[in-house]
């Protein structure tokens, strides 16, 4: 009788529902585990689930996540891949992968492993906006000779996005590419506001010493990176200028007004400073 109900308990443990609620127990430790930090536990929770052929598309990822947050990024690279092959309607995972691949080719690319450079230049390409985005803004991180390529997506943000921090990036990262691009984006910005069509697009400084036929010091500064710079003053900053008498929030609206023009020449102590806009 003993024998019979162990058989019994043994069969009621193999039907598919006791299979589910097993998974599902499975799954929540693996999520327990997770939030805990103990990511190696958590990845072969979920892998026990994904192997049983019970789980979901999104284990896939969740391994992959695992993977990446114990430092183990090529292994990441591949298990987000296969997740992205396998395909999801979850639309959030699916950029987050993206994403995290992206990021993660950008960190092996500076540590020499340069063959990844292709999944940060296929990024450029993505249909979604934020996974290309995310790509442009990488990429120009990795030098002028293999970041060209993002030019286009930074150029893109300029035009298309009003989130100040995002432009702010995109301006910064030109500005590592091709300091041209960035005043050529001046240049867009003076068309399309009231600033007028004066195309300010440099401020230039010299200085100098007497009896030098060239100047000592000598500075080009593209004015959209010299307005972003203006721009991030702290307030404190900014309210020290107003007792000065300089409007903080006009200044740069007034100067593009004014056009190219010498804003101070100041000749003295046997030198000369220059200082003006082009």
């Amino acid at each position: 009788m003993r024998a019979a109900a162990w058989l019994v308990l043994l069969a009621s443990l193999s039907t598919p529902a006791a299979a589910q609620r097993r998974d599902a127990e499975v799954l929540r430790n693996a999520k327990a585990l997770y939030f805990d930090r103990q990511y190696a536990e958590a990845r072969e929770l979920w892998r026990s689930v994904d192997e049983s052929g019970s789980g979901d598309a999104s284990l896939r990822y969740w391994i992959a996540k695992c993977s990446e947050q114990l430092g183990e990024r090529e292994r990441a690279l591949g298990e987000y891949a296969e997740f992205l092959a396998r395909g999801s309607g979850e639309t959030l995972l699916v950029e987050e992968a993206k994403t995290s691949r992206i990021g993660i080719a950008a960190r092996l690319y500076e540590f020499g492993r340069k063959q990844h450079l292709r999944i940060l230049e296929q990024g450029l390409r993505d249909p979604g906006r934020t996974v290309r985005y995310y790509a442009g803004l990488q990429l120009s991180r990795l030098g002028s000779d293999v970041g060209r390529p993002a030019i286009p997506v930074l150029e893109e943000i300029l035009a298309e996005e009003t989130d100040p921090d995002l432009v702010d990036r995109a301006r910064l990262a030109l500005l590592r590419l091709d300091p041209g691009a960035l005043s050529r984006d001046a240049g867009r910005g003076a068309r399309e506001s009231p600033r007028g069509a004066a195309g300010v697009r440099w401020v230039r400084l010299q200085i100098h010493e007497d009896g030098a036929r060239e100047p000592t010091v000598s500075l080009s500064l593209p004015v959209a990176l010299a307005e972003l710079l203006f721009k991030s003053l702290p307030d404190d900053a900014k309210r020290d200028l107003e007792r000065e008498g300089i409007d903080a929030d006009n200044f740069w609206d007034r100067l593009h007004r004014v056009g190219p023009t010498s804003i101070i020449e100041i000749q003295g102590d046997g030198s000369r400073i220059r200082l003006w806009l082009e």
